[in-house]
């Protein structure tokens, strides 16, 4: 597999080498703020199967998972790259929406549905969890 992300002004680019671990929208009150009132959806990949160009800012704070979270974005636009849990750096997570190919991935379920406000729809046939799953090994 050979893909691309990047974001919106262009000074950031990813070469992804590798298949996504899994795929899942997020609802956790941390993602509505990075989504703009919206969940995000987030491809976890290894990081050795990224290739980054560019300069990120990053920004660290702890979740309501208890997870230290750093998450990256584009110092010039603003648009968010990368979430991860800060200890944890053989995977990370690119925000789909800064994914050359957005189509090229489908989230398989649906995380921290209990924090999501109540007009918030999910897709019946994805898997549904309240809060926080088991961590991506």
């Amino acid at each position: 597999m050979s893909e691309g992300a990047g974001c919106r002004c262009g000074q950031v680019r990813v070469a992804i080498s590798g298949a996504p671990l899994r795929v899942r929208t997020c609802w956790c009150r941390d993602c509505q703020y990075w989504g703009s009132g919206n969940g995000t959806t987030n491809a976890a990949y290894r990081s050795s199967d990224l290739a980054v160009t560019g300069n990120l800012q990053w920004y660290q704070s702890v979740a309501d998972s208890g997870n230290a979270m750093r998450r990256g974005f584009c110092p010039v636009c603003g648009t968010p790259m990368f979430t991860g849990m800060a200890d944890f750096h053989d995977i990370i997570a690119i925000r789909v929406g800064a994914l050359d190919d957005p189509d090229s991935v489908r989230p398989t379920e649906v995380i921290w549905t209990a924090s999501a406000p109540s007009w918030a729809s999910f897709d019946p046939d994805l898997k549904q969890v309240e809060r926080q799953p088991p961590p991506i090994g």
